[in-house]
């Protein structure tokens, strides 16, 4: 599975060569195997986003019929 941003590649990196610069937050991503931390690392950044934003939640926009 590839990175979908640079953020996140770069985080996959860092995490598979230094795994002792990893934020508290992200302490999780060091339960991923070396392979699949490779292939994350692995992806080119030619074109991905700098950072992937949550979505928001849909809104029912419809009225409700009589």
């Amino acid at each position: 599975m590839p990175a979908v941003s640079k953020s996140q590649r770069r985080l996959m990196a860092i995490a598979e060569h230094h795994p002792s610069k990893i934020f508290k937050k992200n302490k999780g991503i060091l339960d991923m195997s070396k392979k699949q931390l490779k292939e994350f690392a692995s992806t080119k950044e030619s074109r991905l986003p700098k950072q992937v934003r949550k979505k928001k939640p849909l809104t029912k926009l419809t009225k409700k019929k009589k």
